[in-house]
């Protein structure tokens, strides 16, 4: 089956050739001139000698290719090509050349139906071969063709108490259904609660909608379901799990099959926000300053300035959306107040811990705000001869973790979600993970009695935590030759 067709090939044409040859997929060149024909064959490319604007020999080259690229030097052959390639792939994206000399009409008529154009005049040859041909733009084409198969609004779902990754990879999602004539809306369950992400949501003035799940969730005004930086409904948000999923995009190695209409899963980038700057450049859409601001500072907070994960899409990524991005604000973003519940949090944080050989676990008690975890995590993580560290606390019935990794061999998502998958919900990266656990019958411990609730979920989460990380055949030789030698006794402090 071919997967890309090239109908003409003139001089533009034989540079994307020799751009699609050694990318994904089949392909096959049909073109008039024969000695043309025999040079792509010398080259091992499929070639087909016939008239690109031939309706029974463009039919017979291909059933239903994912892209066309129209490429002759004669820009009337051009039109009639693309007319074609509409006609008979209404489902394929359609890469059109204007060729030499083309008139106002040609030209109309070409923009007016192919998916993206090549403009001798405006535009780089390279430069489109490497965006709107390279690696990964069958994706691009599927995406925008499930986009325009939605029929009404597209509901955009970051995961439960998103990050700037999820929150900007939301925006610019909904920025791409906007392109195709759709309308979308980012939507989240929890909250918004680390003071950078406040920042960013506030600074970038995002219009997001939050949710209330439970039985009253209507989800009927949708015409379309999107996850962006999770990939399974039910699984790190609140929508049912039997939710249908139109699309799907994320940076996540998945634990189960993503089901969805359209699949971008990729887990070699850093950041899904990655993944929506690559489609919105292939695509040439125009980015407002807050949507690349806002992918910019998701790319930056996933791989840690660009220090954790990251790969060269990232950079080139981060390349792309520089010019276009508001640096003062991702400086305003980066540097917000820091509120007293914070430090509070990090002082018991650093209070409670138990250390064994570089791995640091700690209580915190009851939470006034879950997203201190994660700052304290990290903060903890510099500690000397600390590699690991694992901070929880409890809050509205839920016992919350946030745990940090950095030079160590230990898979921290894998570890983590052996040690609480089986009670909670519970998964991350190598170096960053999460869990959430139901407190359960606990929840209903009265106030005076918070301090024994506090010992109980200490001994239940610290215990679990460093019997998984005892068994680990990646246990660090370091945390191994520590062992029970390097023991700091749990200090617990009831909250006023």
């Amino acid at each position: 089956m071919v997967s890309r067709l090239v109908l003409g090939c003139g001089t533009v044409g034989q540079n994307i050739v020799e751009a699609l040859a050694d990318g994904p997929g089949s392909l096959l060149v049909v073109d008039d001139a024969e000695n043309r024909i025999e040079a792509l064959r010398e080259e091992g490319v499929s070639a087909t000698l016939g008239d690109p604007t031939d309706r029974e020999t463009v039919r017979a080259s291909a059933d239903e290719p994912d892209m066309v690229v129209v490429a002759d030097c004669d820009s009337e052959t051009n039109r009639r090509a693309t007319e074609l390639a509409v006609e008979l792939f209404p489902d394929a994206y359609v890469v059109s050349y204007l060729g030499r000399d083309y008139d106002s009409d040609q030209r109309e008529r070409i923009v007016a139906l192919a998916d993206r154009v090549i403009d001798p005049n405006e535009a780089i040859v390279q430069q489109v071969l490497g965006v709107s041909l390279g690696e990964h733009a069958d994706l691009t084409a599927n995406l925008q063709r499930t986009l325009r198969s939605i029929d009404g609004t597209l509901a955009v779902f970051m995961h439960d108490n998103p990050d700037p990754d999820a929150i900007a990879s939301a925006v610019a999602l909904c920025r791409i259904a906007e392109e195709v004539g759709v309308d979308a809306v980012p939507c989240y369950f929890g909250e918004i609660s680390h003071q950078e992400n406040r920042a960013f949501v506030n600074l970038l003035e995002l219009d997001l909608r939050n949710l209330e799940a439970g039985p009253e969730l209507d989800l009927s005004e949708f015409g379309g379901i999107a996850l962006v930086d999770h990939s399974r409904p039910g699984v790190n948000d609140q929508l049912p799990t039997d939710t249908v999923v139109d699309i799907v995009v994320d940076h996540h190695p998945p634990k189960e099959p993503v089901e969805a209409g359209f699949v971008d899963l990729r887990s070699d980038v850093g950041a899904t926000s990655t993944l929506l700057s690559e489609h919105i450049q292939r695509l040439g859409i125009d980015l407002s300053e807050s949507v690349a601001t806002g992918l910019l500072y998701g790319i930056r907070v996933d791989t840690k300035d660009f220090s954790r994960e990251v790969s060269t899409a990232d950079f080139e990524a981060a390349s792309f959306l520089l010019p276009h991005a508001d640096v003062g604000t991702l400086e305003r973003v980066e540097s917000p107040s820091v509120s007293a519940d914070t430090f509070e949090t990090m002082a018991r944080a650093i209070d409670n811990r138990r250390v064994e050989g570089t791995v640091l676990a700690t209580c915190v008690g009851k939470l006034s705000d879950r997203d201190a975890l994660a700052q304290a995590a990290d903060q903890l993580l510099d500690m000397e001869g600390i590699t690991t560290t694992l901070v929880y606390g409890f809050r509205d019935g839920t016992v919350f973790v946030s745990a940090r990794a950095r030079g160590t061999a230990i898979d921290l998502g894998e570890t983590v979600r052996a040690a609480f998958g089986q009670i909670g919900s519970a998964g991350g990266h190598a170096d960053m993970a999460g869990a959430q656990i139901s407190l359960g019958l606990l929840g209903e411990v009265e106030k005076e009695e918070e301090s024994s609730l506090t010992d109980i979920v200490s001994d239940v989460i610290t215990d679990r935590f460093f019997e998984t990380i005892q068994s680990s055949p990646e246990t660090d030789s370091e945390y191994a030759r520590g062992g029970e030698a390097s023991f700091e006794t749990t200090v617990v402090e009831r909250e006023d």
